[in-house]
C-alpha cells in the first residue's frame, strides 16, 4: 500500500443542466421563492427552455495507481477522462467518493495556461511555469531548455500576440513538458503543432515516462501513443468504469467495442457525397468473401475494396491509393492504382486482399484520389471500418498472435530424413 500514490475510491460527479445564474444572490433567491415555493413562473427567464437535470459525468469509479507506473485513460468524447483528471489534480470536487494522492502533482490539461498576449515570450514563461507549480529558480535553470525546446529562440523576446498559432502552441507546451511534478497528469498534449514537433512530444513523453519514479496519467485518442506511452489502462464509458488492466489488453477491448462495421457507403445525390469541385465519393464498400460464413470477416477471409467516384474534370490523369490502418494509428499498407487519363464522368476502382494476410484487431480504410501521379484531389479518411476475427486450427495456443499481418508462406518443418554423411 506504501507504493501507491494515488487512491480513488468510490468517486462520482454529477452537473446539473439547465439552471444558469442571475449573476445577483439576491435575484437567484427570489426566482427560487417565485418558481419553487410560490410555483410562479420564472421572472427572470421567461424564455427558458431547458429544465433542469442532472447528468453523472463519473459513477462510482475506483483504482490504485503505483509510484512510477503509466496510466493511459481512453474512451469516447463525453466518458469522464478529463473530468476524472480534474478531480484528480484538484481543480473540482468530486460528488462523492474521494482521491488521495502523495507527491506533487503537475498537470497538462490546457496548453496555455497562464499565458497573456501583450507580454513576450520570455514574460510568459515565468508566468505560466508559476501558475503551473515551479518557482523561479527552477524556471531560471530551464529556462534556456525550454527555449531550446520550443524552437522559437528569435522570438523570445516578442510579444505573444504576434506569434502563429503554432509558435503559441510550441511555446506553451514546451513550459508544460519542463515541469518535474511526482505525479504528472496530461490531457490529449500530443495533438498540438505539426507533425515534427508531435514527434518531439512524444519522445519527450517517452523520456518522462522512462523515469522510474514518475508516476504519469495520460489521456489520449491516440492509441498508438497509449500503447508506445502506457504500461497500465482504464477504459471509462459514460462515466463508468468498464475495464482496467494491462494497457495492450484495455485498448483491445475499447477498440473491440466498436464492433458497429460500416462496409458499405453509397450516395445517391453527388451534390451531398464527400469530395470538392473536382471529385465526388459515391461509393466505398468492402466485400467479404469466403471461406469465413457469410457476414463473418476473420483471418481466412478474402476482402475486396470497390468504390465509384465522380471525376468532374476532362482529360485529366487520376490514380487512387487505399490507406489501411488499424485502430492504433499504424498504417498497414498503402497500395495505388495505375494512372489512367479519365474524361468527366463516373471511375471505378477495385482492390483485392487476400485471405491470410491480415491480422485479427480492428481497421480502417481511407481513399486518396490523385492526379498527376503526386497532387492530392481529395482524401475520405476512415471511410470503412471493420474487425477481423482470430481463426485457428490445428493448434492449442490461443495467445495473441504477434504482428501486424499474419501471412501463411511456404514454411517446411520436420525431421532430416538425409543421409548422414560421416568422415572416412
Amino acid at each position: 500500500m506504501s507504493n501507491v500514490v494515488i487512491d480513488a475510491s468510490g468517486v462520482s460527479k454529477v452537473y446539473r443542466l439547465g439552471v444558469t445564474g442571475t449573476g445577483s444572490f439576491r435575484q437567484d433567491v427570489k426566482r427560487w421563492w417565485n418558481t419553487k415555493l410560490l410555483k410562479q413562473e420564472n421572472p427572470f427567464f421567461q424564455a427558458e427552455q431547458a429544465k433542469a437535470s442532472e447528468i453523472w459525468a463519473l459513477q462510482d469509479v475506483s483504482f490504485q495507481i503505483k509510484r512510477g507506473e503509466v496510466w493511459g485513460i481512453v474512451g469516447d468524447n463525453g466518458a469522464g477522462k478529463s473530468t476524472l483528471l480534474k478531480i484528480i489534480s484538484r481543480i473540482i470536487q468530486p460528488t462523492a467518493g474521494r482521491v488521495r494522492g502523495k507527491g506533487t502533482v503537475g498537470s497538462l490539461l490546457e496548453v496555455g495556461t497562464g499565458f497573456h498576449p501583450e507580454l513576450t515570450g520570455r514574460e510568459n514563461i515565468f508566468i505560466s511555469g508559476h501558475l503551473l507549480g515551479m518557482n523561479k529558480a527552477q524556471i531560471r535553470e530551464k529556462f534556456e531548455e525550454i527555449v531550446s525546446f520550443s524552437g522559437i529562440e528569435q522570438f523570445i523576446d516578442t510579444p505573444v500576440k504576434r506569434y502563429s498559432s503554432g509558435m503559441y502552441v510550441r511555446l506553451a507546451f514546451s513550459v508544460a513538458a519542463h515541469l518535474e511534478p511526482d505525479i504528472l497528469i496530461m490531457d490529449e498534449v500530443l495533438a498540438v503543432g505539426d507533425i515534427a514537433f508531435q514527434k518531439k512530444c512524444l519522445d519527450k513523453m517517452q523520456q518522462l515516462a522512462n523515469d522510474s519514479h514518475r508516476t504519469i496519467l495520460f489521456v489520449s485518442h491516440n492509441m498508438q501513443a497509449v500503447h508506445h506511452l502506457c504500461q497500465q489502462a482504464m477504459w471509462l464509458q459514460r462515466g463508468k468504469l468498464v475495464s482496467i488492466g494491462p494497457a495492450t489488453e484495455v485498448v483491445n477491448s475499447y477498440v473491440g467495442s466498436l464492433q458497429q462495421n460500416k462496409l458499405r457507403h453509397r450516395w445517391l445525390d453527388a451534390n451531398t457525397a464527400p469530395g470538392n469541385e473536382y471529385v465526388r465519393i459515391l461509393s466505398f464498400e468492402l466485400i467479404p468473401g469466403m471461406p469465413a460464413p457469410e457476414g463473418v470477416i476473420d483471418v481466412r477471409t478474402p476482402l475486396t475494396v470497390r468504390f465509384c467516384i465522380q471525376n468532374n474534370e476532362a482529360g485529366v490523369l487520376l490514380n487512387a491509393g487505399l490507406h489501411l490502418y488499424n485502430y492504433a494509428g499504424e498504417c498497414v499498407f498503402d497500395v495505388a492504382s495505375p494512372a489512367v487519363v479519365c474524361e468527366e464522368g463516373m471511375v471505378k476502382g477495385e482492390c483485392h486482399i487476400p485471405g491470410h494476410f491480415l491480422n485479427d484487431g480492428a481497421y480502417y480504410f481511407s481513399l486518396i484520389v490523385v492526379r498527376d501521379t503526386s497532387i492530392p484531389v481529395y482524401y475520405y479518411e476512415g471511410g470503412i471500418h471493420f474487425e477481423v476475427a482470430d481463426y485457428r486450427e490445428n493448434t492449442a495456443w490461443f495467445g495473441k498472435w504477434k504482428g501486424a499481418v499474419r501471412p501463411q508462406f511456404p514454411f517446411s518443418f520436420g525431421p532430416d530424413h538425409s543421409p548422414s554423411t560421416g568422415s572416412g
